[in-house]
């Protein structure tokens, strides 16, 4: 199975492919950030997002595509962008024909980490030890995507052991 995990924001929307090997291994495909800048307007970042998203899905041709839920904003004009980017990268994945899960930050620290309080730093560090990566990851939004690929990634395979 392949995952596009999906870490969204309105300054770094962060992505990155992980794929599970016939042995059980993790491998990284791709990762990395849209930056966006906050002189553009909302509709030509969000443009962007949903265009180079798509891009990363026509190129690495994902299973499924998993996104963090919203669980916290500063304020309620930062919930919607928030919002709104996840909208786009939801679209992203549904026009391309991609089912998409979603999942709190509790459960992907869990997953990926064994602990779900665990630190920024405790996840990109798991992500890099997990992938087999020379280096951690950047920016931070690309080792969180990869660490939402691979919480997508390990819950599948333990509901998979469940219905067997």
């Amino acid at each position: 199975m392949r995952v596009l995990g999906i870490d969204c924001g309105t300054e770094y929307t962060g992505f990155g492919v992980v794929e599970l090997g016939h042995d059980g291994t993790l491998i990284c495909l791709t990762c990395g950030a849209v930056k966006l800048s906050p002189r553009d307007s909302m509709p030509s970042r969000l443009s962007t997002i949903f265009n180079r998203l798509g891009a990363v899905i026509v190129e690495h041709r994902p299973d499924r595509v998993a996104i963090e839920d919203v669980f916290y904003a500063l304020n309620v004009k930062s919930a919607l962008k928030l919002g709104q980017v996840r909208g786009v990268a939801m679209l992203a994945a549904s026009s391309a024909g991609l089912e998409v899960a979603e999942y709190s930050p509790l459960s992907i620290k869990s997953a990926v980490v064994g602990y779900g309080r665990a630190e920024k730093q405790q996840v990109q560090h798991m992500v890099t030890r997990l992938l087999n990566l020379a280096e951690i990851p950047e920016p931070p939004d690309a080792a969180d995507a990869l660490a939402i690929a691979i919480c997508h990634l390990h819950t599948s395979a333990t509901l998979e052991r469940q219905r067997a």
